[in-house]
């Protein structure tokens, strides 16, 4: 259900550019006549790649935005607001909460990290969204805006929990 939901979600957002990953494409006929209209689908990576990167486009849109405890809109965040926000742009509905965000998708060892993947810190007190490159977007009390911030910074490297794909992951029940 959950990955219908994404590639509703994803045919939306190139709907919303002008292209569709469902819009007939035109092949020509062996017989030389008019091309004919064929339905094509996007394979699924295709579209996970697609929603990861309108995730980090989103979140680091952000950046800037200031912190607001309990925020979860531009005008202000909190951390699990930022990832609340950027997810249900996207389609993917999550609870405003850290410890509840780490209950859904599949975990991912740091080591196989990919941009949107969303990562988790002091004892699911804090999270943010993987960009690559070791960087990650977040809403930080101090300094009190969405910033940059990398994995192996010393505060980040020694609190890590760990990290969830929620784009391609099976469901997974809630508890």
């Amino acid at each position: 259900m959950r990955a219908r939901s994404i590639v509703a979600s994803v045919s939306v957002v190139f709907a919303s550019f002008g292209c569709s990953p469902l819009a007939p494409r035109a092949t020509a006929s062996p017989s030389g006549a008019a091309p004919r209209a064929t339905a094509t689908r996007p394979r699924p990576s295709d579209v996970t790649a697609s929603v990861s990167s309108r995730v980090v486009k989103l979140a680091l849109r952000q950046v800037g935005a200031p912190y607001a405890w309990g925020g979860d809109q531009p005008s202000g965040f909190d951390c699990s607001g930022l990832v609340h926000y950027v997810y249900a742009t996207v389609g993917v509905e999550l609870p405003h909460n850290v410890a509840r965000q780490y209950r859904r998708g599949v975990s991912v060892t740091r080591d196989k990290l990919r941009p949107g993947d969303v990562v988790f810190f002091d004892g699911l007190r804090h999270n943010g969204i993987y960009i690559g490159e070791g960087r990650f977007v977040h809403a930080a009390v101090t300094p009190d805006a969405v910033v940059i911030s990398r994995l192996d910074e010393r505060w980040y490297a020694s609190r890590w929990v760990g990290a969830r794909r929620l784009l391609d992951a099976t469901p997974t029940v809630r508890r």
